[in-house]
Protein backbone atom coordinates (compact mmCIF):
# COMPACT_ATOMS: atom_id res chain seq x y z
CA UNK A 1 0.00 0.00 0.00
CA UNK A 2 2.82 2.43 0.76
CA UNK A 3 4.62 1.23 -2.20
CA UNK A 4 1.73 2.43 -4.56
CA UNK A 5 1.21 5.68 -2.18
CA UNK A 6 5.13 6.45 -3.10
CA UNK A 7 4.37 5.71 -6.98
CA UNK A 8 1.16 7.76 -6.92
CA UNK A 9 3.09 10.79 -5.34
CA UNK A 10 6.29 10.48 -7.96
CA UNK A 11 3.42 10.45 -11.01
CA UNK A 12 2.15 14.02 -9.23
CA UNK A 13 5.47 15.51 -8.99
CA UNK A 14 6.32 14.56 -12.33
CA UNK A 15 2.87 15.78 -13.89
CA UNK A 16 3.46 19.51 -12.19
CA UNK A 17 7.06 19.14 -13.15
CA UNK A 18 5.89 18.39 -17.23
CA UNK A 19 3.44 21.53 -16.74
CA UNK A 20 5.59 23.96 -15.69
CA UNK A 21 7.95 23.02 -18.46
CA UNK A 22 5.28 23.40 -21.24
CA UNK A 23 4.13 26.59 -19.71
CA UNK A 24 7.31 27.85 -19.71
CA UNK A 25 8.56 26.58 -22.96
CA UNK A 26 7.69 29.65 -25.03
CA UNK A 27 8.86 32.52 -23.04
CA UNK A 28 12.68 31.27 -21.19
CA UNK A 29 11.98 34.82 -18.80
CA UNK A 30 8.78 32.94 -17.20
CA UNK A 31 6.32 35.81 -18.49
CA UNK A 32 3.23 35.19 -20.51
CA UNK A 33 3.78 36.65 -24.00
CA UNK A 34 2.53 40.44 -24.50
CA UNK A 35 -0.54 40.82 -26.85
CA UNK A 36 0.14 42.37 -30.10
CA UNK A 37 -0.91 46.15 -29.17
CA UNK A 38 -2.73 48.72 -32.36
CA UNK A 39 -1.67 51.91 -31.38
CA UNK A 40 -4.04 54.45 -32.92
CA UNK A 41 -2.60 57.76 -32.58
CA UNK A 42 -4.91 60.91 -32.83
CA UNK A 43 -4.05 64.72 -32.83
CA UNK A 44 -5.87 64.69 -30.00
CA UNK A 45 -8.96 66.86 -28.50
CA UNK A 46 -9.54 68.99 -24.68
CA UNK A 47 -13.48 68.60 -25.53
CA UNK A 48 -14.12 65.46 -23.45
CA UNK A 49 -17.71 64.68 -24.34
CA UNK A 50 -16.67 65.29 -28.41
CA UNK A 51 -13.27 63.20 -28.01
CA UNK A 52 -15.39 59.95 -26.49
CA UNK A 53 -17.73 59.88 -29.62
CA UNK A 54 -15.03 60.38 -32.28
CA UNK A 55 -11.75 59.42 -31.02
CA UNK A 56 -12.94 57.19 -28.84
CA UNK A 57 -15.23 55.64 -31.25
CA UNK A 58 -12.58 54.77 -33.78
CA UNK A 59 -10.45 53.36 -31.10
CA UNK A 60 -13.90 51.08 -30.36
CA UNK A 61 -13.99 50.42 -33.79
CA UNK A 62 -10.70 49.15 -34.00
CA UNK A 63 -10.59 47.34 -30.98
CA UNK A 64 -14.65 45.12 -32.22
CA UNK A 65 -12.79 44.93 -35.71
CA UNK A 66 -9.13 43.42 -34.19
CA UNK A 67 -9.81 41.12 -30.70
CA UNK A 68 -6.57 39.81 -30.71
CA UNK A 69 -4.98 43.10 -30.82
CA UNK A 70 -4.86 45.36 -27.68
CA UNK A 71 -5.62 49.14 -28.88
CA UNK A 72 -3.77 51.60 -26.84
CA UNK A 73 -4.05 55.33 -27.69
CA UNK A 74 -1.36 57.66 -28.31
CA UNK A 75 -1.78 61.86 -28.94
CA UNK A 76 0.61 64.07 -31.18
CA UNK A 77 -0.87 67.64 -29.71
CA UNK A 78 1.63 67.83 -26.56
CA UNK A 79 -0.37 71.20 -25.64
CA UNK A 80 -3.78 69.15 -25.19
CA UNK A 81 -2.15 66.32 -23.65
CA UNK A 82 -0.68 69.22 -20.78
CA UNK A 83 -4.12 70.48 -20.37
CA UNK A 84 -5.82 67.48 -20.33
CA UNK A 85 -3.33 66.42 -17.24
CA UNK A 86 -3.59 69.57 -15.67
CA UNK A 87 -6.95 70.42 -15.79
CA UNK A 88 -8.46 66.84 -15.53
CA UNK A 89 -6.23 64.66 -14.58
CA UNK A 90 -6.12 62.78 -17.88
CA UNK A 91 -3.01 61.12 -18.50
CA UNK A 92 -2.49 60.73 -22.20
CA UNK A 93 1.05 59.41 -23.73
CA UNK A 94 2.12 61.31 -26.57
CA UNK A 95 3.90 58.71 -29.32
CA UNK A 96 7.17 58.79 -27.65
CA UNK A 97 5.96 57.73 -24.52
CA UNK A 98 3.56 55.37 -26.16
CA UNK A 99 6.36 53.53 -27.92
CA UNK A 100 8.70 53.58 -25.15
CA UNK A 101 6.08 51.90 -22.78
CA UNK A 102 5.34 49.28 -25.46
CA UNK A 103 8.83 48.08 -24.96
CA UNK A 104 9.07 48.19 -21.61
CA UNK A 105 6.37 45.98 -21.42
CA UNK A 106 7.72 43.26 -23.45
CA UNK A 107 5.45 43.75 -26.66
CA UNK A 108 6.79 42.45 -29.70
CA UNK A 109 4.16 43.16 -32.52
CA UNK A 110 2.81 46.58 -33.01
CA UNK A 111 0.32 48.55 -35.60
CA UNK A 112 0.49 51.89 -35.38
CA UNK A 113 -2.59 53.56 -36.94
CA UNK A 114 -3.02 57.22 -37.23
CA UNK A 115 -6.32 58.68 -37.44
CA UNK A 116 -5.18 62.04 -38.99
CA UNK A 117 -7.03 63.10 -42.37
CA UNK A 118 -3.83 64.09 -44.31
CA UNK A 119 -0.11 62.83 -44.79
CA UNK A 120 0.77 66.55 -43.51
CA UNK A 121 3.65 67.47 -40.67
CA UNK A 122 1.80 65.54 -38.04
CA UNK A 123 1.53 62.40 -39.70
CA UNK A 124 5.59 62.70 -40.87
CA UNK A 125 6.60 63.59 -36.87
CA UNK A 126 4.42 60.24 -36.09
CA UNK A 127 6.85 57.92 -38.82
CA UNK A 128 9.53 59.74 -37.93
CA UNK A 129 9.26 58.88 -34.12
CA UNK A 130 8.17 55.74 -34.55
CA UNK A 131 10.74 54.37 -37.22
CA UNK A 132 13.45 54.79 -34.75
CA UNK A 133 11.89 51.79 -32.64
CA UNK A 134 12.09 49.65 -35.92
CA UNK A 135 14.67 47.29 -33.66
CA UNK A 136 12.80 46.99 -31.01
CA UNK A 137 10.24 44.41 -31.84
CA UNK A 138 9.61 41.48 -33.93
CA UNK A 139 7.18 43.25 -36.07
CA UNK A 140 6.46 47.16 -36.70
CA UNK A 141 3.75 48.39 -39.46
CA UNK A 142 2.28 52.30 -39.70
CA UNK A 143 -0.90 52.45 -41.26
CA UNK A 144 -1.78 55.44 -43.65
CA UNK A 145 -3.89 58.67 -42.98
CA UNK A 146 -7.30 59.15 -44.14
CA UNK A 147 -7.03 60.16 -47.60
CA UNK A 148 -4.56 59.06 -49.56
CA UNK A 149 -5.59 57.61 -53.18
CA UNK A 150 -8.54 58.18 -55.53
CA UNK A 151 -10.65 55.32 -53.57
CA UNK A 152 -10.08 57.01 -49.95
CA UNK A 153 -11.61 60.21 -51.91
CA UNK A 154 -14.38 58.24 -53.81
CA UNK A 155 -15.57 56.77 -49.79
CA UNK A 156 -15.22 59.75 -48.43
CA UNK A 157 -17.50 61.44 -50.54
CA UNK A 158 -19.74 58.58 -50.02
CA UNK A 159 -19.71 58.76 -46.94
CA UNK A 160 -20.17 62.83 -46.46
CA UNK A 161 -23.18 63.09 -49.12
CA UNK A 162 -24.85 60.11 -46.73
CA UNK A 163 -24.33 61.84 -43.63
CA UNK A 164 -25.36 65.30 -44.81
CA UNK A 165 -28.38 64.16 -46.83
CA UNK A 166 -30.93 65.65 -44.20
CA UNK A 167 -29.18 69.52 -44.97
CA UNK A 168 -28.71 68.74 -48.59
CA UNK A 169 -31.76 70.72 -50.35
CA UNK A 170 -32.46 73.20 -52.63
CA UNK A 171 -31.03 76.86 -51.86
CA UNK A 172 -28.68 75.26 -49.25
CA UNK A 173 -24.46 75.42 -49.43
CA UNK A 174 -22.59 72.65 -47.57
CA UNK A 175 -19.17 73.88 -46.39
CA UNK A 176 -16.88 72.36 -44.50
CA UNK A 177 -13.90 73.41 -43.01
CA UNK A 178 -10.99 71.37 -43.19
CA UNK A 179 -7.46 72.02 -40.38
CA UNK A 180 -5.45 73.48 -43.58
CA UNK A 181 -1.19 73.57 -43.09
CA UNK A 182 1.62 74.90 -44.88
CA UNK A 183 2.67 70.81 -45.73
CA UNK A 184 2.91 69.78 -49.25
CA UNK A 185 -0.23 67.85 -47.68
CA UNK A 186 -2.79 70.84 -48.02
CA UNK A 187 -3.41 69.93 -51.64
CA UNK A 188 -5.55 67.53 -51.08
CA UNK A 189 -8.54 69.61 -50.12
CA UNK A 190 -8.40 71.28 -53.44
CA UNK A 191 -8.15 67.73 -54.69
CA UNK A 192 -11.56 66.98 -52.51
CA UNK A 193 -13.08 70.03 -53.84
CA UNK A 194 -12.29 68.53 -57.22
CA UNK A 195 -13.45 65.11 -56.67
CA UNK A 196 -16.86 66.87 -55.12
CA UNK A 197 -17.56 68.85 -57.98
CA UNK A 198 -16.91 65.91 -60.60
CA UNK A 199 -19.37 63.60 -58.29
CA UNK A 200 -22.09 65.65 -58.98
CA UNK A 201 -21.61 67.68 -55.78
CA UNK A 202 -21.93 71.09 -56.59
CA UNK A 203 -23.34 72.65 -53.87
CA UNK A 204 -20.31 71.36 -51.36
CA UNK A 205 -17.29 73.33 -50.57
CA UNK A 206 -14.20 72.91 -48.78
CA UNK A 207 -12.28 75.34 -46.84
CA UNK A 208 -9.39 75.43 -44.55
CA UNK A 209 -8.59 77.33 -40.93
CA UNK A 210 -4.56 77.22 -41.42
CA UNK A 211 -4.43 76.86 -45.39
CA UNK A 212 -5.36 77.04 -48.14
CA UNK A 213 -8.55 77.28 -49.71
CA UNK A 214 -9.66 80.17 -46.85
CA UNK A 215 -12.34 81.31 -45.63
CA UNK A 216 -12.72 84.53 -48.07
CA UNK A 217 -12.16 81.91 -50.88
CA UNK A 218 -14.89 79.55 -49.83
CA UNK A 219 -17.54 82.63 -49.27
CA UNK A 220 -16.48 83.84 -52.70
CA UNK A 221 -17.72 80.33 -54.50
CA UNK A 222 -20.93 80.53 -52.17
CA UNK A 223 -22.07 84.02 -53.56
CA UNK A 224 -21.95 82.60 -57.03
CA UNK A 225 -24.14 80.32 -56.47
CA UNK A 226 -27.94 80.92 -55.49
CA UNK A 227 -27.63 80.27 -51.96
CA UNK A 228 -30.06 81.38 -48.83
CA UNK A 229 -28.53 78.87 -46.29
CA UNK A 230 -25.44 77.75 -45.99
CA UNK A 231 -24.43 74.77 -42.96
CA UNK A 232 -21.28 75.18 -41.86
CA UNK A 233 -19.22 71.34 -40.84
CA UNK A 234 -15.75 70.17 -39.37
CA UNK A 235 -13.72 68.62 -41.84
CA UNK A 236 -11.50 67.33 -38.93
CA UNK A 237 -11.75 64.02 -37.16
CA UNK A 238 -13.06 65.70 -33.67
CA UNK A 239 -15.58 68.72 -33.42
CA UNK A 240 -13.00 70.20 -31.17
CA UNK A 241 -11.76 73.88 -30.83
CA UNK A 242 -11.41 74.71 -34.52
CA UNK A 243 -15.36 73.64 -34.90
CA UNK A 244 -16.59 75.33 -31.89
CA UNK A 245 -15.13 78.34 -32.21
CA UNK A 246 -13.20 79.43 -35.53
CA UNK A 247 -16.43 77.84 -37.08
CA UNK A 248 -19.44 78.01 -35.00
CA UNK A 249 -18.14 80.87 -32.66
CA UNK A 250 -19.87 84.35 -32.37
CA UNK A 251 -16.70 86.42 -32.99
CA UNK A 252 -16.63 88.71 -35.54
CA UNK A 253 -13.96 86.41 -37.44
CA UNK A 254 -15.61 83.26 -36.98
CA UNK A 255 -16.92 81.41 -40.15
CA UNK A 256 -20.76 81.44 -39.24
CA UNK A 257 -20.43 85.52 -38.80
CA UNK A 258 -18.98 85.52 -41.74
CA UNK A 259 -21.73 83.53 -43.43
CA UNK A 260 -24.52 85.57 -41.46
CA UNK A 261 -22.49 89.10 -42.75
CA UNK A 262 -23.05 87.82 -46.05
CA UNK A 263 -26.49 87.78 -45.34
CA UNK A 264 -27.02 83.48 -45.20
CA UNK A 265 -28.94 82.06 -42.64
CA UNK A 266 -26.25 79.34 -41.06
CA UNK A 267 -26.60 76.52 -39.43
CA UNK A 268 -23.62 74.66 -37.74
CA UNK A 269 -23.23 70.73 -37.57
CA UNK A 270 -20.33 70.11 -34.91
CA UNK A 271 -20.15 66.95 -35.48
CA UNK A 272 -16.61 65.78 -36.28
CA UNK A 273 -15.99 63.01 -39.33
CA UNK A 274 -15.17 60.24 -36.63
CA UNK A 275 -18.39 60.15 -35.29
CA UNK A 276 -19.51 58.83 -38.58
CA UNK A 277 -19.79 54.84 -38.86
CA UNK A 278 -18.04 55.21 -42.38
CA UNK A 279 -15.27 57.16 -41.37
CA UNK A 280 -14.67 54.42 -38.38
CA UNK A 281 -14.53 51.78 -41.46
CA UNK A 282 -12.32 53.45 -43.42
CA UNK A 283 -9.59 53.38 -40.64
CA UNK A 284 -10.43 49.94 -39.90
CA UNK A 285 -9.87 49.44 -43.39
CA UNK A 286 -6.52 51.17 -43.51
CA UNK A 287 -5.65 49.31 -40.47
CA UNK A 288 -6.11 45.73 -42.34
CA UNK A 289 -4.36 46.79 -45.14
CA UNK A 290 -0.92 47.86 -42.77
CA UNK A 291 -1.52 44.55 -41.51
CA UNK A 292 -1.35 42.97 -44.64
CA UNK A 293 2.19 44.74 -45.55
Amino acid sequence: MKTAKKIVSVMLVLSFAIGLAACSSGNQDGKAAAKPVLLAVSFGTSYNNNRNVSIGAIESALREAYPNYEVRRAFTSQIIIDVLDKRDGIDIDNVTEAMDRLVADGVKEVVVQPTHVIPGFEYDDVVKEVSKYNDKFDSLKIGRPLLVDDGDYTDLIGVLTKETARYNVAGTALVFMGHGTEHEANATYGKLQEKLTAAGCSNFYVGTVEGAPELDDVLALVQVGSYTKVVLMPLMIVAGDHANNDMAGDEEDSWKTAFESAGYEVECVLTGLGQYEGIQQMIVANTAKTMAK
